[in-house]
C-alpha cells in the first residue's frame, strides 16, 4: 500500500515561486482597487441558469434539497457577470471580484476547465475608460516584474485589412475560406458555410493573434454579430462597444460597456439559444434574474474579465497553465 501510495502524482504541478508570484499579483490588484475605491464583492459559483453563449459550454451538478423553480439543475457558473450586474442594479457602485470559473471541454496549454478571473465593472465609465484604467493596472502590478515593452490600440476591422487583407464586416465565407486556405491552414471539422462569425473567429486565432506581437495589445469595435453582452455604437457599419486584450499574443481580457436593455438582451438569448440549435446543442433556459435587474435598472456601467492564471504564465514565461495551477484538472 505504501509503494502504491508513493506512485500516486500528487505534488503541485506549479512551483513554489510560481505560487509566490500569484500571490503577490493578487495583493496588488486588491491594493489596487482598494485605492481606486471599487468594492470587492464574493457571489455564488453556482447558478439556477447557465450562459447562453453558444461557444461556452457549462458544467451542471444537481442539488438534492427542495426543488428550484426551473429544476433541480445547477450550474457552475462560466463568469461571475450576471450576479454582478444584479449587484449593480441593486445600486452596489462599482464593483470587482476574484473568483474561479468553470467551462466545460476547455483544456490545453492555455485552458483548464476551472481557472481564476478577475472581473471588474465601473458604473460611469465607458469602454473607453475601462481599457485606460486596465492598462493602468497592468503597468503597476507589473511594474517591477516584467514591464510593458509597448501598448498599442488597435480597431478589429483595421487588422483584418493589415494582416489578413479582407474587410471583416464585407467579405463572405467563401473569401474567409480562401484566406485561411492560401495559407495553409485547415478549417475545423463541422464549421458551417453559414457560421460566418466562426470563420471570423478561426481567421482570428490562426491569422490575426499570431501577428500581434509583444506588447499589450487592445482590440476594439467588433461586428455588432459578436456584440454578446455590449451594447451597440451606431454608424455604418454599426460596431459593439466591445473590446478584447493581448498580451505578448495571447488572449487575456474581454471588455465591454454593458448593454442596459433588458429586452435588447432577451432577445440576444434567443439569438444564442437558435444557434445552438442550428449547432445541435441543447438550448439554455434564460436568466430571469438578469433580465429583472436589467429592467430595474442597470447603471451605465463597463466591465471587463481577466484571465489571472494566462497572466502569470506569460510574465512567469512559463510553457502552459499547468506550471502556475497548483493542481490542474489531470491532478485535481
Amino acid at each position: 500500500m505504501a509503494t502504491l501510495r508513493n506512485e500516486v502524482a500528487w505534488r503541485p504541478t506549479a512551483s513554489l515561486d510560481a505560487l509566490e508570484l500569484r500571490a503577490l499579483l493578487l495583493g496588488r490588484i486588491r491594493s489596487f482597487f482598494a485605492a481606486a475605491g471599487v468594492l470587492e464583492v464574493d457571489t455564488p459559483a453556482l447558478s439556477s441558469t447557465a450562459t447562453t453563449d453558444p461557444s461556452l459550454n457549462s458544467f451542471y451538478t444537481c442539488w438534492h434539497g427542495p426543488e428550484l423553480s426551473g429544476g433541480p439543475r445547477l450550474y457552475l457558473h462560466t463568469s461571475p457577470e450576471s450576479a454582478m450586474k444584479r449587484l449593480l442594479a441593486a445600486g452596489s457602485g462599482s464593483i470587482y471580484q476574484i473568483c474561479k470559473v468553470f467551462r466545460d471541454g476547455e483544456t490545453g496549454r492555455s485552458h483548464n476547465p476551472e481557472f481564476t478571473l478577475l472581473e471588474w465593472y465601473r458604473t460611469g465609465f465607458d469602454y473607453h475608460d475601462l481599457m485606460d484604467e486596465m492598462e493602468t493596472l497592468i503597468r503597476d502590478i507589473l511594474e517591477d516584474i516584467a514591464p510593458l515593452e509597448s501598448v498599442e490600440h488597435r480597431r478589429y476591422r483595421d487588422l483584418f485589412r493589415e494582416i489578413a487583407g479582407i474587410d471583416p464586416f464585407r467579405s463572405d465565407v467563401a473569401e474567409l475560406r480562401e484566406v485561411l486556405h492560401t495559407r495553409g491552414i485547415t478549417a475545423p471539422i463541422g464549421l458551417s458555410a453559414k457560421d460566418r462569425d466562426g470563420w471570423l473567429d478561426v481567421l482570428m486565432t490562426h491569422v490575426i493573434e499570431p501577428g500581434l506581437g509583444t506588447g499589450l495589445v487592445f482590440i476594439r469595435d467588433y461586428p455588432a454579430s459578436q456584440a454578446a453582452l455590449a451594447r451597440l455604437l451606431p454608424g455604418e457599419p454599426p460596431v459593439a462597444a466591445r473590446f478584447e486584450v493581448y498580451l505578448n499574443g495571447v488572449e487575456l481580457a474581454n471588455g465591454y460597456q454593458e448593454l442596459t436593455d433588458a429586452s435588447e438582451q432577451q432577445l440576444r438569448f434567443e439569438q444564442d439559444n437558435a444557434h445552438r440549435e442550428r449547432q445541435g446543442s441543447e438550448p439554455v433556459v434564460m436568466d430571469r434574474r438578469l433580465l429583472a435587474a436589467l429592467e430595474a435598472g442597470l447603471p451605465d456601467c463597463a466591465g471587463v474579465a481577466l484571465g489571472i492564471d494566462r497572466l502569470l504564465m506569460i510574465i512567469g514565461g512559463f510553457a502552459s497553465l499547468d506550471e502556475v495551477i497548483a493542481f490542474p484538472v489531470t491532478h485535481a
